[in-house]
Formats: structure tokens, C-alpha cells, sequence
């Protein structure tokens, strides 16, 4: 039988947090040279780790896209990654109290390459607006099918706390809108954010000016910093300030986390597995414990092996986007241009995204508006991308902020 409908999620203040999941993935590069220096019993546990939170997901999703290739070694891959901003166990006291039910304000999908060459990531604005399909859960009954924010694909499938039910209506709803079909899906929270960060010893970030926030709970100075696992959550749920260029804008966000991302990504490949065995025991293990993902990729032997393929990318070869975007005519929400399509049509045929940026797509979009307060708006008709840093060391990155 069918459930009513759910109702919108409301726009959490932890927004942006939950984004930061996908870099789980490329975090966990780390993963190859360790297993194959260290293997055994941290392997063994690691499986066992992954396994307890694995579930595929298939006959949820349902119906299908057209998988473009066969999915042997080298093959193109799509991961779907989510953030969870459930508020069971230790994520309710980060999160900020007790929330029924599960939202996402983050999706991205992550395109590896058959020749192994690139990874790009597409961030899905949380606002776009989508028709989100009927979505079934593992009893068989179902929830109709609406339109609205793209975030509520995650918030109808996770009504019962189950990220895989989450996960299978976010993929339906991602696979509808762009006919991508997703080989693998990972989703991350709040607690396990914090565990990863802390366990690579921190972030290297490049404050341009003073930001304060007492919603975000967070005060920074301009210049170089370390983030811990909390500030780095902090600034990545930012979504007003008192003090600083903090708009409001979904979008701006997007553009924030992607910048951390590529931090997150320098840090992890600048790690040496010989000689900080520890400290990449550590963050393996949180990223094992904070990940809900397919059974395929819950298995270090498969993650050896894609690893494996990518050993010879570098962080510029990681490039992050956002389709090109406009706001809906009550500026309220953002919907796709056209030019989208050309970006979906990349992804399904493997070709580097064609689609360049012309300028920040953060816009000037102010959270306001959501108030009925008076603010300004300018569309945005770009996607946003940027390529990662040079593999530099935190002390290279914190020396070149100053």
C-alpha cells in the first residue's frame, strides 16, 4: 500500500556538512598502498566494518538507465555519494537535538573514467527543482510520487531512519533526471565527518577574511589554520554569518565545500603510508564505521582494485562542477538550463565535461528572501568548476596563504 506523502523537508541550518561525504572515496586512496604494505587482521577488519553497513539496492531503484559499458576493470564509473544529517546515536548531538527522519543537502555523483585519467564530480544543488518518482521501501509499500526541492528524494526514502531506503530514492530520482546510470552509491554523517577529518590530523584552509557565525557556531580569523573535525563541520554547515561574505546561497555553499574537498583530497594523498601507519589506520577505520554503501563497494578487494587503476591520478586530475543552473522566477529555488543536458550526456559517454564556468556560481542570491526580506538576485547560467591544488604539504599550502 502506499504512505502519504511526506512533507517538504525544511531547510536545515547543517546544510552544507553533509555534502562532505563523497571524499570518503578518494580518501580512501590511502587504502591501496596500506593494504598492500600492511594487509591482514586491519584488512580483515576493515571488511568486516564495511560489510555490517553494506546493502544493495537494486530492486528499490527499480527500473533502470542504460548501462553504457560492461562493468569489467577500466570500465567508466558513476558513485552516487550523500550526506545524512540523521540525528540517531552521536550524530543528534552534533547535529543540534533530536530530528525524526533523514535529509540530505548533499549529493554528488562521481564519475571515474574508463581510461582512469580524470575524476569528476557534479554537485546536485539541493534546491533544484525535479520531479522525484514513486519510491518503494523493503516491505513494498511505496510513497507517491511528487515534485519540488531535490532534497526530498533523500527525506521521502529515509522516513524510516534507513539510509539504503534513502539512498535508493535519491539514485531513482538522480537516474530520472539525468539518465545516469549508478554503478555505486556511498552515504556519510555528521559524526563520521568529524571521526575522518580528525583522524588525518586536520585540514590546511585559507581564510580570506574573518567570518562569524552563531548560528554555524563558528568565529574565524583571516589567514592560515588547521581545521579540526568540529570547525571543519562547522564552516561546511555555514550558511549565515554576522561577520563575513556568507550569502545565504545554496550555490555559495557548493562553492565552499568544494574548496575543502580539494583540501581534504590534498591532505589524504599527502599522507605516508610507511611511516604514519597509525594515523591512517585510524582514518580508515572511521571511514569504514561512517559509510553506508553497496555490498561491491563494501569490500577492500574491490576497493584495492579501483585504487589499484587510479594510481596514477593526480589532484589536478580531480575537477569539481555544478550544472549550469537559474534561479526559479520567485528566486526562491534554482531549476537547469538546457545546457545541462550537454553535461549529463559527458557523464553517460565518458567524455571530460564540456561545459565551463563563467564565474562564481555562488551568486549573490541572499538567504533573506526565504524571509521576504528585500535582496537582490542575479541568474546564473554556469557551471562551477575548479581544479584541485598541486599536491602541496599543509606547510606549503599555510606558508602560500600568508
Amino acid at each position: 500500500m502506499s504512505e502519504p506523502e511526506a512533507p517538504r523537508p525544511r531547510h536545515a541550518r547543517a546544510g552544507l556538512a553533509r555534502r562532505i561525504g563523497w571524499y570518503a572515496l578518494l580518501a580512501a586512496s590511502a587504502l591501496l598502498g596500506y593494504v598492500l604494505v600492511y594487509g591482514g587482521t586491519v584488512v580483515d577488519q576493515l571488511d568486516s566494518t564495511l560489510a555490517a553497513n553494506a546493502e544493495d539496492v537494486d530492486t528499490l531503484v527499480g527500473d533502470r538507465p542504460e548501462r553504457p559499458t560492461d562493468q569489467e576493470a577500466g570500465e567508466a564509473l558513476n558513485i552516487l555519494v550523500m550526506g545524512s544529517d540523521t540525528r540517531e546515536g552521536d550524530n543528534q548531538a552534533v547535529g543540534g537535538g533530536a530530528v525524526s527522519g533523514m535529509r540530505n543537502d548533499t549529493t554528488m555523483i562521481v564519475h571515474v573514467a574508463a581510461d582512469r585519467s580524470r575524476v569528476e564530480a557534479v554537485s546536485i544543488p539541493r534546491d533544484l527543482q525535479v520531479e522525484i518518482p514513486e519510491c518503494t521501501y523493503k516491505d513494498g509499500s511505496t510513497i507517491a510520487a511528487t515534485s519540488g526541492d531535490f532534497n526530498i528524494a533523500f527525506s521521502n526514502g529515509g522516513l524510516r531512519g534507513d539510509a539504503a531506503e534513502a539512498a535508493a530514492c535519491t539514485i531513482r530520482t538522480v537516474e530520472q533526471l539525468t539518465g545516469i546510470y549508478i554503478d555505486h552509491y556511498a552515504v556519510v554523517d555528521f559524526d563520521g565527518f568529524i571521526s575522518m577529518v580528525d583522524a588525518l590530523g586536520g585540514v590546511p584552509m585559507c581564510i580570506a577574511e574573518p567570518i562569524v557565525s552563531e548560528k554555524a557556531h563558528l568565529e574565524l580569523e583571516a589567514g592560515p589554520q588547521v581545521f579540526d573535525g568540529e570547525t571543519a563541520l562547522a564552516y561546511a554547515r555555514l550558511r549565515t554569518a554576522e561577520e563575513g561574505d556568507v550569502s545565504g546561497s545554496d550555490l555559495q555553499r557548493i562553492t565552499r565545500q568544494q574548496q575543502l574537498l580539494e583540501q581534504i583530497a590534498a591532505t589524504v594523498f599527502s599522507k605516508n603510508l610507511l611511516t604514519q601507519t597509525d594515523e591512517v589506520t585510524q582514518f580508515l577505520r572511521a571511514v569504514a564505521e561512517s559509510l553506508t554503501m553497496d555490498e561491491q563497494m563494501a569490500s577492500t578487494t574491490y576497493l584495492v582494485g579501483l585504487l589499484y587503476s587510479l594510481r596514477g591520478l593526480g589532484l589536478d586530475d580531480i575537477v569539481f562542477h555544478t550544472p549550469p543552473w537559474q534561479y526559479t522566477a520567485d528566486s526562491l529555488n534554482v531549476e537547469l538550463l538546457p545546457e545541462a543536458e550537454e553535461m549529463w550526456d559527458d557523464i553517460r559517454n565518458d567524455r571530460p565535461i564540456s561545459v565551463t564556468a563563467e564565474g562564481d556560481a555562488s551568486s549573490a542570491w541572499d538567504d533573506g528572501k526565504k524571509d521576504d526580506e528585500e535582496s537582490t538576485s542575479e541568474p546564473s547560467s554556469s557551471a562551477k568548476s575548479s581544479g584541485s591544488p598541486s599536491a602541496s604539504t599543509t606547510a606549503d599550502l599555510l606558508d602560500e596563504c600568508r
